[in-house]
């Protein structure tokens, strides 16, 4: 990897981890700070896509009412590929979900796409997906 992109990494990186407190703190501007206003998330739960800031915005609640006080939200294996202007990162993530008979541990596989628009990273798109039951 050469210095233009060891440096990209890095800043994509950030982005996640911040990204990733923020859904910690229930911090909603947090969350959408570097997102385009046009991003693109396929997600586990319906609705099977979700256009735009507002509907991804809209998706959250889902999330943090099946999750504990203090959501887990955990970054357990990152990979991240990027370009000078193109990157996209893989992740291996765990949370927690709350259920009327315990808690459980949700792990699922995440997908970040991202643009340098305007000079900075942003997050275009985001496909999460669990492994398909029996």
């Amino acid at each position: 990897m050469n210095a233009v992109h060891s440096k990209e990494v890095e800043e994509i990186r950030g982005l996640i981890e911040h990204w990733a407190d923020a859904v910690r703190r229930k911090d909603m501007d947090g969350i959408l700070r570097h997102h385009a206003p046009d991003f693109i998330m396929f997600d586990v739960p319906p609705p099977l896509q979700s256009k735009g800031i507002e509907a991804y915005r809209d998706t959250w609640p889902l999330f943090f009412g099946a999750s504990p006080q203090k959501p887990v939200f955990d970054v357990v294996d990152l990979k991240i590929t990027a370009g000078t202007n193109v990157a996209f990162a893989i992740a291996l993530m765990r949370c927690v979900e709350v259920k009327a008979t315990g808690s459980n541990d949700l792990d699922f596989r995440l997908t970040i796409c991202f643009e340098k628009i305007a000079g900075q990273w942003t997050f275009t798109h985001e496909h999460h997906s669990v492994p398909a039951g029996d």
